[in-house]
C-alpha cells in the first residue's frame, strides 16, 4: 500500500507498507540521499513474512517533497519525520531498523522517543558524537572511509549524461559492496533505473549533505538507552569499517553486537538472507512490551 504523509513545514513523504496489518510493525530508515526503494524488495518480502514493514522516502528523495533550498532543515528533523510516519499510520510502537545516516537517526529516536520503539537495529553507521570515552576503542583511532570512495565523492556533483551517471552509480555501489560478497552490476543498475523512475529524475539531491548537523553531539546520552538494540557489524563496510560497530554497541548498554560476514555498505542479493535473519532473530527476541526474552 502506498500513501503520502504530512511531515510539517510543507513536506510530504511517500510511504509504502508491506505485510499483514496485524503483524508487529517494522519501520525501515534509509541513509542520506537515498529513496526508500533502496531497501531491496527481496529484503522487504522476507521481513514482511513476520512484520508489517514500512519504508518511506526521506525529504528531498524519491517522491517526497523536494524543497530544501526554499525550506532548509536540520538532519535531526529527519528523525522527526520517522515519528510522523508512525503517527500517520496509527502505529503506537514499532521495531525500527536504520542503516548509514538512518543509523544516526535511529540513535536519535532511541534518545527522544524510546516509548515508540519496541526494538532498534543499526548498521553501516557509527556512534553519535560526544559519546563517553571508551578505554578499549578510542574515537581518534576509528578509521575513516576508503580513499577510493573519497575520490569518487569528489565527482558526485559533476554533470553527466544519463548513461555516464548510471555507470558512475554502479561503480559507486561496487565500492560500497566491499570485496567479499559477490557484486552484480546488473542488479544495481536495475535498482538505479527503478529509483530514477520512482523519483522522476536522475538528479542527485545534495540536501542531506547541506542540512544543518547541529544537535547531533548526543552520544553521551546513549548510556541511558534501555530499548533492546541490535548493532550489526559489517566487516567490509568501506564507510564505517570495524571497529565502528563495536564502538557503537559498547556505548549502548542494551545493545548486542552481531557480525554478518562479508557485509559491506550495499544491500545486494547476497547480503539479504543473512541480514534479514539477523534482524528477525532480534525482533523475535523482543516481546510485545519491548522486553528481551
Amino acid at each position: 500500500m502506498e500513501t503520502f504523509v504530512e511531515a510539517g513545514d510543507g513536506y510530504r513523504l511517500w510511504v509504502e507498507t508491506a505485510g499483514e496489518g496485524d503483524l508487529p510493525p517494522l519501520l525501515l530508515v534509509m541513509g542520506a540521499g537515498a529513496s526508500g526503494l533502496g531497501w531491496p524488495d527481496a529484503l522487504v518480502a522476507r521481513l514482511a513474512r513476520h512484520h508489517r514493514v514500512i519504508r518511506y522516502d526521506h525529504r528531498d528523495t524519491g517522491r517526497s517533497t523536494r524543497a530544501f533550498h526554499e525550506r532548509p532543515y536540520a538532519v535531526r528533523d529527519l528523525a522527526g519525520d520517522a515519528v510522523a510516519v508512525l503517527d500517520a499510520l496509527s502505529v503506537d510502537r514499532a521495531h525500527v531498523a536504520g542503516m548509514s545516516m538512518g543509523g544516526y537517526l535511529v540513535q536519535l529516536l532511541l534518545l527522544d522517543h524510546p516509548r515508540r520503539l519496541l526494538s532498534a537495529a543499526l548498521w553501516g553507521t557509527s556512534v553519535l558524537g560526544g559519546a563517553r570515552p571508551d578505554p578499549e576503542i578510542r574515537d581518534e583511532d576509528l578509521p575513516g572511509p576508503d580513499p577510493r570512495l573519497l575520490a569518487m565523492w569528489e565527482q558526485m556533483g559533476q554533470e553527466r549524461d544519463q548513461e555516464a551517471e548510471l555507470e558512475w552509480r554502479v561503480e559507486h555501489w561496487r565500492l560500497l559492496n566491499g570485496d567479499v560478497l559477490p557484486f552484480d552490476a546488473q542488479e544495481f543498475g536495475d535498482l538505479e533505473r527503478r529509483v530514477a523512475a520512482h523519483s522522476g529524475t536522475w538528479r542527485q539531491s545534495s540536501a542531506h549533505a547541506l542540512a544543518d548537523q547541529s544537535g547531533m553531539e548526543r552520544g553521551e546520552e546513549l548510556a541511558r538507552v534501555t530499548v533492546p538494540t541490535l548493532v550489526v557489524d559489517a566487516p567490509e563496510d568501506p564507510i564505517t569499517p570495524p571497529p565502528h560497530a563495536a564502538r557503537l554497541a559498547r556505548a549502548i548498554p542494551s545493545a548486542r553486537l552481531v557480525t554478518v560476514p562479508g557485509l559491506g555498505h550495499a544491500l545486494g542479493s547476497a547480503a539479504v538472507p543473512p541480514l534479514a535473519d539477523a534482524i528477525l532473530a532480534h525482533t523475535r527476541s523482543v516481546d510485545a512490551d519491548g522486553r528481551t526474552s
